[in-house]
C-alpha cells in the first residue's frame, strides 16, 4: 500500500490482534474457544472477526497447503523483462494457474516477478520456454530455491 493511501489503512487493536492469531494458527478455531481465552464475550468474537472481514484485513480463510506432500518440491523466482514494460494478463492462463503462487509487479532490471512451484525441472523448463513463447516477454532470469529459510503465508507477525 502505498504511503499516500493512509485513510484506507484498518487500524486494530490489542484485541484483533489477539483473534486473528489464535485463527492463524487454527481457522476452524470455534468462537466460543477463542471467547474463553481471550476473556471476551462470543459476539464480540464474532464482531471483531466481521468487521475484519468487511474492512479487508482478513480476505478469506484458506488452507495452507504443503506443497512439497503433493509433489511440488521445486520451488523457482522467474524473473520477466517485457519489451516496453506490457505485461500481459497472465493470472488468467491454466499454465500460470497452475505453477505461479504469487506475480509481482517490481521496479529494476525486470518488470515481474513470479513465484512458481514445479514437480521436477523439466516442468521447470517447459514453463520457461512456454513463458518465452508469450507475446512481448524478451527474456527471463530464473532462480531455484536450495532451501526455504522462511516462508510465512500469514504476515500476522507484523502487527
Amino acid at each position: 500500500m502505498s504511503n499516500d493511501n493512509k485513510e484506507n489503512v484498518v487500524v486494530i487493536d490489542k484485541t484483533d490482534k489477539n483473534i486473528i492469531e489464535m485463527i492463524n494458527e487454527d481457522a476452524r478455531t470455534p468462537y466460543r474457544q477463542i471467547s474463553r481465552e481471550l476473556d471476551i464475550s462470543v459476539g464480540t468474537v464474532h464482531n471483531r472477526v466481521d468487521k475484519l472481514m468487511k474492512t479487508g484485513v482478513i480476505k478469506k480463510f484458506a488452507p495452507i497447503m504443503d506443497h512439497r506432500k503433493l509433489g511440488y518440491g521445486l520451488t523457482s523466482i522467474i524473473g520477466v523483462r517485457v519489451k516496453g514494460g506490457q505485461l500481459e494478463n497472465w493470472e488468467e492462463k491454466e499454465s500460470f494457474n497452475k505453477h505461479v503462487l504469487a506475480i509481482y509487479d517490481v521496479t529494476g532490471e525486470y518488470d515481474a516477478f513470479l513465484i512458481a512451484k514445479f514437480k521436477n525441472t523439466d516442468e521447470l523448463d517447459k514453463f520457461v520456454k512456454e513463458l518465452l513463447k508469450e507475446p512481448g516477454v524478451e527474456r527471463t532470469y530464473t532462480q531455484t530455491v536450495l532451501n526455504v529459510v522462511k516462508e510465512e503465508p500469514s504476515s500476522i507477525h507484523m502487527l
